[in-house]
């Protein structure tokens, strides 16, 4: 009974082992977001250019804003809008955040503090980082390594009209995740957060896209975004 009894935990811990190994050795990552999009465009207008408005806070980082915004630049024209500064019939202006939300179900034990109400992001700007992942130990008794926060990775778009400096078009997209590869992130949410332009689906959606973990580009014949039922809304925080 002892020996039959062993056979099972060990064909129990080879397997659970195997199959870490396999979801490690995937080449592929499904990007997910929450999209909110809100437009008063009926088609691409004529021409279709645009010319960028800087924050005083990202001309001040400009060196890491660099990558954000020709990540920016790229995403808009796959949509068949183009920079023309001298030209624009858009004014736009790009918002990006990124952090990272502790998980509210490790405590002061594994450095957490106790965080209550709605989720603490650290770190907020222009930071750039990459990775994910998590540890298993087994022994007596399974023990879980420290836990990868998740990452939060945030794009806005705002496009004005540029004769009148109406909003003719805001769109954003938000990424929680445990895994992140900064900046080529920002391109894929800037890509779903555009999705549907010029007249996407008013208010929020999930958006999903299967990248590449090495180059974090879409996966030829599976990298098309697709769409989900609408975001639940998010719970009331406790008082």
């Amino acid at each position: 009974m002892t020996y039959l009894l062993r056979r099972v935990r060990l064909s129990f811990f080879f397997g659970l082992f195997t199959a870490l190994l396999l979801v490690g050795c995937s080449t592929t990552r499904q990007v997910e977001s929450n999209v909110n999009s809100y437009s008063t465009l009926s088609a691409l207008p004529s021409p279709p250019t645009y010319r960028l408005e800087r924050l005083p806070s990202q001309a001040a980082n400009a060196v890491r804003f660099d990558a954000i915004e020709s990540q920016a630049q790229q995403a808009l024209a796959n949509f068949g809008l183009q920079r023309d500064d001298s030209n624009a019939t858009l004014v736009l202006q790009l918002g990006a955040e990124a952090g990272f939300v502790p998980n509210p179900y490790w405590g002061p034990a594994y450095g957490y503090p106790y965080w209550g109400g709605a989720p603490f992001y650290g770190r907020m700007g222009f930071g750039f980082g990459r990775g994910g992942g998590w540890g298993v130990g087994m022994g007596g008794a399974w023990m879980m390594d420290t836990p990868t926060p998740l990452y939060h990775r945030k794009v806005s778009l705002i496009l004005r009209d540029a004769s009148t400096q109406k909003i003719v078009y805001e769109t954003s997209a938000v990424y929680e995740d445990v895994w992140t590869d900064d900046p080529a992130i920002y391109g894929v949410l800037f890509n779903q957060a555009l999705a549907g332009f010029p007249t996407p689906p008013q208010g929020t959606r999930v958006l999903r896209t299967l990248v590449d973990k090495q180059t974090t580009r879409p996966v030829p014949a599976a990298g098309s975004v697709s769409t989900s039922a609408p975001a639940p809304a998010p719970a009331p925080a406790a008082r």
